[in-house]
């Protein structure tokens, strides 16, 4: 089975090469439309979209995340989970405001970001832009908070860097599905091993025959690395949602 939609989506690559030209106004205006078009739970909208266009709050981002080339993409978004404009409404009707602080509504506000996110890639792809998706804005999410002056009920999930590919990687391998796809519970396949064992020699070939930025490399060294990184970058989080007024609990 296929078509054009398929395709796009089974070819994602993520860009961080960018060329020096910016997106227009309309290309802006595109993205977030297709952001507001993605399904939201219970059709509350819980989320909100900051352009950053000022380069010191881009520089103050590339320092966050650790990653200067995002300065150069032809645009900067942060995605933000948003209660509180509900608040804002939920007040002025007189409610009570309680369930906006609960970790549902987190959690729902989360879900939104996540959705909206990924159709602005989508659309991004869809008119020959490409992108990257960059949880590392959490590596000091205090400090982003206060960078965009964010309010109570809100909280920043993801950056997305989206511009003109001045270069398009490989594609890179994914998983097979039968480590990942399973009929009515929860259970790895009986040979998982060696399937993780294949996957891991198929992985190890892309980083090695790649064009550029050739390692060793395979699934599991990499993964066994994630998890060993300073337990103290993102300790904080769960204080710092707290902070925004969520309750976690």
């Amino acid at each position: 089975m296929t078509n054009p939609i398929l395709d796009q989506l089974n070819n994602h690559r993520s860009i961080r090469q960018f060329t020096d030209v910016a997106l227009t106004e309309t290309e802006i205006e595109t993205l977030v439309n297709a952001a507001q078009h993605a399904p939201t739970s219970t059709f509350s909208q819980q989320y909100s979209i900051i352009s950053i266009t000022d380069p010191a709050t881009l520089q103050a981002l590339a320092t966050i995340t650790g990653h200067a080339w995002l300065k150069s993409s032809g645009h900067y978004f942060v995605m933000v989970a948003d209660q509180y404009r509900n608040l804002q409404i939920t007040e002025s009707a007189n409610r009570d405001t309680t369930l906006l602080h609960s970790t549902d509504k987190f959690l729902a506000s989360v879900f939104d970001t996540a959705i909206a996110t990924e159709n602005i890639v989508i659309a991004a792809e869809s008119v020959g832009l490409g992108s990257t998706i960059m949880g590392s804005i959490l590596n000091h999410a205090g400090q982003v908070i206060n960078l965009l002056s964010l309010p109570e009920l809100t909280f920043p999930l993801l950056g997305i860097a989206v511009g003109h590919p001045a270069y398009q990687p490989d594609l890179k391998p994914r998983m097979p599905q039968t480590m990942m796809h399973f009929a009515d519970t929860y259970q790895l396949p009986a040979d998982f091993k060696a399937q993780l064992a294949d996957y891991d020699d198929e992985l190890t070939a892309y980083y090695q025959q790649r064009d550029s930025n050739t390692k060793q490399e395979n699934f599991s060294h990499h993964l066994v690395r994630e998890l060993s990184r300073d337990l103290n970058v993102r300790a904080d989080l769960a204080a710092l949602v707290k902070q925004q007024g969520f309750k976690l609990d």
